[in-house]
């Protein structure tokens, strides 16, 4: 019998353990284990705005998978261990940190208008901010200060944490430069993976088009999330055209569970 490879159960049949607004997590085969399921809601605005697009969940999931894969490959530890179907990955159960941490390479969306920068415009460092999750709150942005003052984090954890943005800003920006994408902003999740009494932070949730900003370098089309929160249209198409750019999807293959493309106006 092979244990590298547990029995598949459907998911009418799994235990879920957490819905978010893009991805569903389920008890995982083997303790310390959980699967992601990746859906079609896209949503915008704290869920203000949604919308189902068929495929969206599909694409996030494979370029997921290849991102988290690099980084494994480079040292970079995360909670991913490999994709399980079209939708689903295994993972590793972490304690998720409640911070959003967002890398910002260019001025765009909500830095470009509280600071009136013009929106494209290089900065002049990478700079790193930190958001406190909760929906209800529209995940304010927070200092290191009430990070720790809060106990959200310790120091040395925050330290950790931004380290990792790092290495995943270097290892980003160079991975989508070489195919003709610029890495405008991302946002990464973090969490705690205890091994036995030890304990790192690891990087967790998803990397895709739903948490980067992605340019085409030639033309500055958007190529993420923007183009459903700001009504462009042709989602899918963009998300496709990373993953095809990635040779994640072959030119003229549609990945296997996505329907008809959804075209808006």
């Amino acid at each position: 019998m092979d244990f590298q490879k547990p029995r598949y159960i459907p998911m009418s049949r799994r235990r879920r353990i957490y819905e978010g607004k893009a991805k569903v997590l389920y008890e995982g085969p083997e303790p310390g284990t959980l699967i992601q399921h990746f859906k079609d809601d896209a949503t915008a605005f704290n869920a203000k705005k949604h919308e189902v697009i068929e495929g969206k969940g599909v694409l996030n999931n494979r370029i997921s998978e290849y991102v988290f894969q690099h980084l494994n490959d480079i040292g970079v530890p995360t909670h991913f261990i490999r994709r399980l179907n079209m939708r689903e990955q295994l993972i590793r159960e972490v304690e998720i940190i409640p911070l959003e941490v967002v890398v910002r390479n260019v001025a765009a969306g909500s830095l470009a208008t509280r600071l009136g920068i013009d929106e494209g415009t290089q900065l002049p460092r990478s700079i790193i901010e930190f958001y406190y999750k909760n929906d209800k709150l529209n995940d304010p942005m927070v200092s290191e200060e009430h990070i720790t003052a809060f106990g959200w984090a310790s120091p040395q954890e925050i330290d950790d944490i931004m380290a990792l943005a790092i290495r995943v800003n270097d290892f980003l920006s160079g991975l989508f430069l070489g195919v003709g994408i610029r890495l405008v902003d991302f946002k990464m999740e973090t969490g705690r993976l205890w091994e036995n009494d030890v304990m790192r932070i690891v990087v967790a949730d998803e990397i895709s088009p739903d948490s980067c900003r992605l340019w085409d370098i030639k033309t500055n089309d958007k190529m993420d999330k923007d183009r459903f929160r700001r009504d462009m249209g042709g989602l899918v198409e963009a998300y496709t055209e990373v993953a095809k750019r990635l040779g994640i999807v072959a030119e003229g293959e549609r990945p296997q569970g996505m329907g008809p493309v959804l075209v808006k106006g």
